[in-house]
């Protein structure tokens, strides 16, 4: 196992003095950061020890006793060289430079940052040199002008002294180069693409400019009229992002008197290194959503026979359209009615029209009558009759308890969260190849590989600061190799794209595979000491010569070629993938070949090589960690493995079913047979939208005898529910979460729940209690601590020593250590400690195009939204930057059916239709569709097909045929703002 690198101490160094102090410094060290290790400050603007130096703002001049003054932040030490930091000719020239600098800033009183953060640097030297622009008797030169166009970022040009740090900040660190500069002479300006205002340019949003920035020209915009203070003023939380498998380290700054979030900042950690994407900076507010549930909900004597209770998930609208609703954000009265008298679309379950079925409760009455229906139920017509869906937006320690509690208070398997909906293939793959499901080394050890392989991800979207790092390498030699259908921003950074036509990722790999052997690039000595089953997998990729995988996949065989050899010639390979190597019904296949690939060219197990699925969210991995799965105890202990079962029978003092229980889609189906699933406890799960098949999902919700339904908002879902629990937010409770890379972090408590809501493990024990189980647990640590105990690959983990920065697992000594980075070094996790390659042979999609669906959807995330919306379209930033749904079509299929950028389509497939905008995009193939899954008021899975992999029972979400049409004038109703054409 590979921890941290230890120092290079062959490095030569030099020896300089700075203001009588000696100091011995690597070659190379500049004077700024040689002074630093002296003790010595020296002032600087536009230098930040994250960026590239560049020395354009001269306040870091030294005195190295040549013929004029040297920037300390670009200039090198050199051997023998003497340093004075504090001349009088050099505090005159700063104390100059500064009183030219303010004379053009705004005054102290009006500036932007001075009076948010109040931490304006200029401002700072000002008051340490004694100048001010209302003393200064220089010009003042404004107008300028202010950009107002982000709607949580403002540009203040005329606070602006062109350091250049926000024009770093975007390509050095995001690797997004937005940012640069337009004009001449005093005219000069930070400029935005092509001087386009900042919210109609290619800005992602993500805010590193603004944390960059050292005066007003760049500040965040209050949130809900929630002021910006300085930081002293307000109560710093130190936490984790609530949103994608990255978990960024971030801080939350808390006005208390007004019981809200100021601003967020990233914070430093080894995985994200201070960096925060527009989710992470900007989309916190939905936690303070009028709309969040607060008490507990009965349904009414008089809503049954049950059934969805708005006219949107009934589908009366619009030929099945999922849709409608308020999009105000109160939740009640506005009903946004068109000119034609049909709703606008929306991204909310109007609350006006589902809140009359239920009628509130108290705790107690509620968790009652939870336990009572489910013990019925049970005792009634078996463990088999109970399944419950748990939640990745859930800490480890609730993921935990809520297995437990299905497994232990009801005897079933039939647990799982939507791991099965993203990388349940993947993690299927890896067990049978490598004898773990979790990734072998982390996204930043991607600064060691010489070559990398993305794969069916589009990780500027989806991980976007996992992406940032990616972006890095590559400016530093590492070659990147993108595959995926869609030409999304990270083929622009790729030195090989190849756009595979969807559901051919088996053939292209066995055609790489084919060349790597045929150009005797394999790792003989590895595959003989630590490969099983080579031989099979070498006579399976014969028959994929590139001219064959060129056939099928539509990528030239000379590319194959050149990608296969640069990838067998590289001493240190990474394969990074995503969503589109697995949810397909070949997604187990698609990963086998990954597995294979990487195995025979003994890119395993050593610093810059490896296997890494990006988990898509915060907590999918540490919910499948800990348990949350139907075939596993916690730490991947089988079910069906009796000396398992009989120690956690004992640890839980119960007894256990010793057969795999039932996945996500399989529950779904198993609702609506004669005898099968009858009452489910949903924790955070929106299955009405996640699922495939929504028309099957509406079939099965209602035919459940009894639901419960635990979350913060009222959900498509919740309709159907028997009773509703309002849940608490990530914001609002203590617990761990592990992120993509296996880090173990705490998220902290931001806030108190609101109303009458509670954290969520003291409601799953408030049930267990109930059912029968005698649980008292105290706290999340004291979960963890039970949890830890049972699963290996987390032990010596306790809360008390994860830190700020969280810890890697397996980590031997937590106190002293990050943790492993690099696992199988020495052995896989095998019975046998070797690789097991499984050969496997391309298949066709179960639903191809035909004349009646002559295209082919697929869909995914996009940068501003997560999953069901619900959370992130009750976000004001995230919401006004990607307000609507649409449907991304290459500009040919767009023009052979009529359809122009804006307009209103129709789209369906066998199972569903539904209706949005359309988007022109270059980035799809011609004859290939892109639909994102956030809106329910265009729910791509109405399409979707819910064939499933047979191996990790995942849906076939990126793969089903479809038609786009046109819609007469009379259905259009024109957003208030839309995107260019891609």
């Amino acid at each position: 196992m590979t921890t941290l690198e230890e120092p290079d101490t062959s490095v030569r160094t030099v020896t300089a003095e700075i203001d009588g102090r000696s100091v011995t410094v690597p070659e190379g060290t500049t004077i700024y950061d040689a002074a630093k290790q002296a003790g010595v400050d020296i002032p600087v603007l536009c230098h930040d020890e994250r960026y590239d130096p560049v020395g354009v703002c001269r306040m870091c001049v030294v005195d190295t006793g040549g013929r004029v003054l040297a920037a300390a932040c670009v200039r090198p030490c050199e051997d023998g060289m003497t340093v004075q930091t504090d001349t009088e000719e050099i505090q005159r020239n700063r104390a100059t430079l500064t009183e030219l600098l303010i004379a053009d800033q705004p005054a102290r009183a009006d500036d932007p940052k001075q009076n948010k953060t109040g931490d304006n640097l200029l401002l700072e030297l000002a008051d340490q040199f004694d100048v001010a622009k209302e003393t200064t008797e220089l010009p003042c030169g404004s107008g300028r002008g202010v950009d107002l166009s982000n709607p949580v970022i403002e540009v203040n040009h005329d606070a602006c002294i062109l350091c250049d740090r926000c024009v770093r900040a975007c390509d050095d660190i995001q690797g997004n180069d937005v940012i640069g500069r337009s004009g001449k002479g005093y005219s000069t300006l930070i400029a935005f693409d092509f001087n386009d205002p900042m919210g109609q340019s290619s800005c992602v949003t993500c805010g590193e400019c603004v944390q960059a920035c050292p005066t007003g020209a760049l500040t965040n915009k209050p949130i809900n009229n929630i002021p910006i203070q300085p930081r002293e003023q307000l109560d710093a939380v130190d936490s984790v992002c609530p949103y994608c498998g990255v978990g960024c380290a971030l801080t939350y700054y808390v006005d208390r008197e007004r019981g809200a979030i100021s601003f967020a900042e990233g914070r430093d950690q080894p995985g994200s290194k201070s960096r925060l994407c527009v989710k992470g900076r900007y989309g916190w507010d939905y936690a303070a959503s009028p709309q969040r549930l607060t008490v507990p909900l009965i349904r009414r004597a008089e809503s049954y026979p049950k059934g969805p209770l708005s006219s949107d998930v009934r589908g009366d609208n619009d030929r099945g359209r999922v849709g409608g609703g308020n999009r105000s954000g109160g939740g009640r009265g506005d009903k946004k009615m068109g000119r034609d008298g049909r709703r606008k679309p929306g991204g909310l379950v109007d609350y006006d029209e589902v809140m009359p079925h239920f009628r509130e409760a108290t705790w107690e009455e509620a968790l009652s009558l939870v336990a009572s229906r489910l013990k019925e139920i049970h005792s009634t017509l078996g463990p088999g009759a109970i399944a419950g869906f748990g939640s990745a937006k859930c800490s480890n320690e609730e993921a935990y308890l809520f297995q437990k509690l299905i497994r232990a208070g009801f005897n079933t398997n039939n647990v799982d969260h939507c791991t099965r909906l993203c990388h349940a293939s993947s993690v299927a793959a890896l067990f049978e190849g490598v004898g773990s499901g979790a990734v072998s080394t982390t996204y930043g050890d991607v600064a060691n590989a010489e070559v990398v392989i993305i794969t069916g991800s589009n990780p500027t979207a989806n991980h976007p600061v996992a992406s940032s790092f990616f972006k890095q390498a590559r400016r530093r030699g590492t070659k990147i190799v993108y595959v995926d259908p869609r030409a999304s921003t990270v083929a622009e950074h790729a030195d090989y794209y190849c756009q595979v036509k969807p559901g051919t990722d088996v053939a292209f790999y066995n055609g790489i595979m084919h060349e790597v052997i045929r150009l005797g690039l394999i790792d003989r000595e590895f595959i003989a000491e630590r490969v099983s089953n080579y031989d099979e997998l070498a006579r399976t990729v014969a028959d994929y010569p590139p001219e064959r995988a060129a056939q099928i996949t539509g990528v030239d065989a000379d590319l194959i070629r050149e990608v296969a050899r640069v990838w067998g010639e590289a001493k240190a390979g990474v394969i990074y993938w995503g969503m589109g190597i697995s949810q397909h019904t070949t997604g187990t296949d698609n990963a086998r070949c990954l597995i294979a690939l990487c195995s025979i060219t003994g890119n395993v197990g050593k610093p810059g090589a490896g296997l890494h699925p990006l988990r898509g969210q915060n907590n999918v991995q540490g919910a499948s960690d800990a348990g949350l799965i139907p075939m596993f105890y916690p730490d991947y202990q089988g079910v069906d493995a009796e000396t398992t079962r009989l120690r956690f029978e004992q640890a839980w003092d119960a007894t256990l079913d010793p057969n795999r229980g039932l996945t996500v889609t399989e529950i779904i189906g198993s609702v609506l047979k004669p005898v099968g699933v009858r009452g489910m406890y949903m924790l955070g799960e929106n299955p009405f939208l996640s699922d495939p098949n929504i028309n099957k999902v509406r079939k099965a919700l209602a035919a459940l005898d009894f639901l419960v339904v635990q979350d913060i908002f009222l959900t498509e879902t919740a309709e159907f529910a028997d009773v509703i629990l309002p849940a608490s937010s990530y914001l609002e409770k203590d617990g761990s979460y592990t992120n993509t890379d296996r880090r173990v972090q705490l998220g902290r408590k931001v806030m108190d729940p609101p109303g009458q809501a509670r954290v969520d493990w003291e409601v799953i024990q408030d049930i267990a209690q109930r059912v029968g189980l005698d649980w008292q647990y105290t706290s999340p640590s004291e979960i963890f601590d039970e949890m830890v105990a049972l699963m290996p690959s987390y032990a010596n983990l306790r809360h008390d020593n994860l830190g700020l920065s969280g810890k890697l697992y397996p980590n031997e000594d937590p106190d002293h250590s990050d943790g492993t980075i690099v696992l199988f070094d020495e052995r896989f996790n095998t019975d046998d400690g070797l690789a097991h390659l499984v050969p496997a042979q391309w298949l066709p999609a179960k639903e191809l195009p035909d004349a009646e669906y002559p295209l082919v959807l697929n869909t995914g995330r996009l940068l501003e939204h997560w999953h069901t919306g619900s959370m992130t379209r009750r976000s004001f930033a995230l919401d006004t930057i990607a307000p609507i749904a649409e449907v991304y079509l290459h500009p040919k299929d767009a023009a052979d059916r009529g359809l122009a950028h804006g307009e209103l389509a129709r789209v369906r497939s066998r199972r569903g239709v539904i209706e949005l905008r359309v988007r022109i995009s270059h980035r799809e193939q011609l004859g290939n569709v892109f639909i994102p899954f956030h809106f329910r008021e265009a729910a791509a899975n109405l399409l979707t097909i819910d064939e499933i992999d047979p191996f990790g029972k995942i849906p076939e979400f990126k793969f089903c045929a479809v038609q786009v049409e046109a819609l007469g004038a009379e259905h259009v109703t024109q957003p208030a703002s839309l995107g260019a054409p891609e």
